[in-house]
């Protein structure tokens, strides 16, 4: 199932679980929680994790070390703080809000860590009706881990990301193999997939999409509803990489926003936020 509505991949305490198991692939996971009133106990095993607060705050007690992630409102708000996971570590959730665990499938250990939301890279993709903000808390040049990447995606209501559509699924020189993952708050908006097979399905607060091959994009938000996506990513390669092929049908795309003003309202979220960092795809 590429579509994966709110609650239907719920396993306690999670409210999403997705596994390379799963999602019919080898590396790229995703867990949510709503933090109870008690602990949230677990072990990444084979997998390299991230703690990235939704919403509201939280501590994590992990590898002799205990880390306070301050968070944010929403997902709208700001940029936030997280924490890194390595592989076989036991950890220790308590807080209140919405906590996500981007994941990826690892060999090589690396120690706990603390991201400060300030060193986050923010930027602006596109322009005109293209225009979003993303924050690249765990891009290949932002965070240095094993096989792990994640990104952040605001898209303000009407406006498209993800575009032109693209796809990350040959090795080459140009191109990176990585599974995908999306997973919405806000919405309602709309996420396209085609090429080896199609979907588009409407998406809101707490659906997935998942892209194990093929071309993505774009992911609409409706006019008068802001979309948010967190976008996780993993693949086979030594060396981490967002590498992409546009459609060439689309391709041509990225040269009209030359001559196109950014939407105020991403601009706007970018000054407050983080350092700039070029580049990216979603």
């Amino acid at each position: 199932m590429t579509h994966i509505p709110h609650g239907t991949a719920a396993s306690p305490p999670w409210a999403v679980q997705i596994t390379p198991e799963s999602a019919g692939w080898t590396y790229a996971g995703l867990r949510v929680v709503d933090l109870p009133d008690h602990p949230v106990h677990f072990s990444t095993g084979r997998e390299e994790m991230l703690v990235l607060p939704l919403s509201g705050s939280c501590e994590v007690t992990a590898g002799g070390l205990r880390l306070s992630l301050s968070g944010r409102t929403s997902v709208f708000d700001a940029v936030t703080d997280f924490a890194y996971l390595p592989i076989d570590t036991s950890a220790v959730i308590t807080g209140h809000g919405r906590i996500a665990f981007p994941s990826a499938r690892a060999t090589r250990h690396f120690p706990v860590r603390y991201g400060p939301a300030e060193q986050v890279p923010v930027e602006v993709r596109g322009a005109g009706q293209a225009s979003r903000r993303v924050n690249n808390f765990c891009a290949p040049d932002a965070f240095d881990c094993d096989k792990l990447v994640a990104v952040e995606v605001f898209t303000p209501g009407g406006n498209w990301s993800s575009y032109p559509p693209h796809k990350h699924d040959t090795a080459s020189e140009h191109e990176a193999v990585l599974e995908e993952i999306y997973y919405f708050e806000g919405g309602p908006g709309y996420q396209r997939v085609y090429g080896t097979h199609d979907t588009l399905a409407e998406v809101s607060g707490g659906d997935v999409v998942l892209v194990p091959h093929g071309y993505h994009g774009p992911s609409m938000a409706a006019p008068g509803y802001d979309l948010y996506y967190l976008n996780v990513l993993a693949g086979p390669a030594e060396q981490r990489s967002m590498a992409f092929c546009d459609d060439p049908r689309h391709a041509w795309i990225r040269s009209s926003w030359a001559d196109q003003p950014v939407d105020p309202r991403v601009s706007r979220r970018v000054a407050d936020t983080g350092p700039g960092f070029p580049g990216g795809t979603s």
